[in-house]
């Protein structure tokens, strides 16, 4: 008996064209809308950038660039609400890009820079500068908004928490790691697309 299209490998043109059809992930379709607004402002910059010339110092420039299209209120330290969660009237201080946002932007470009040629060890977006800019960035709308991010736990303190309530050592070591995991993943599903994140 002769083996059929399947038994040979051949793939269905029909379910070949509905797979290419299928529309990208809402995650994919940010990325690509990141990545050609960061090649547009380097072409916008004066003078001109080009992408093999960007460094991280290019990159923070480019994440205070995108504050004016910000709407998270960050109190100024001399406002009479900096450090308020919840302020009972307006003010004059500026709307900026939330934390989340730009952290989740600079994750997305990083993945995109890649993903068109990058080399890991060039990629602007994970150089230190702007990891320390992004720390930055945190603790300070963390203190004018009266939100200050928690820390994460160290594995070592989740552990000796767990073995102290006579949890088992391996168990405690899969435990610690999850309860790390969540905790990266939650602060990650927090951030809103670039330009878009909520008002306080």
């Amino acid at each position: 008996m002769d083996p059929g299209p399947t038994d040979l490998g051949v793939v269905d043109p029909q379910q070949q064209q509905q797979r290419q059809r299928r529309p990208p992930s809402r995650y994919e379709s940010q990325k690509r809308r990141d990545w050609n607004t960061f090649l547009q402002y380097l072409r916008s910059h004066r003078p001109p950038l080009s992408l093999a010339r960007c460094s991280g110092a290019h990159v923070i420039e480019f994440l205070k660039y995108l504050d004016q299209f910000g709407k998270t209120k960050v109190h100024a330290p001399g406002c009479t609400y900096f450090g308020h969660p919840n302020p009972p009237g307006p003010c004059v201080c500026p709307l900026k890009q939330a934390w989340g946002s730009l952290d989740a932007l600079v994750g997305r470009l990083r993945a995109a820079y890649e993903e068109n040629d990058g080399l890991p060890e060039s990629n602007p977006f994970g150089a230190r500068a702007v990891g320390i800019y992004l720390r930055e960035v945190k603790e300070s709308q963390g203190r004018a908004r009266g939100v200050p991010y928690q820390k994460k736990k160290t594995k070592k303190k989740k552990r000796k928490l767990l073995q102290d309530t006579a949890v088992g050592a391996s168990i405690a070591d899969d435990a610690a790691g999850a309860s790390i995991g969540s905790s990266e993943a939650g602060e990650g599903s927090r951030a809103p697309p670039a330009g878009s994140s909520p008002a306080s």
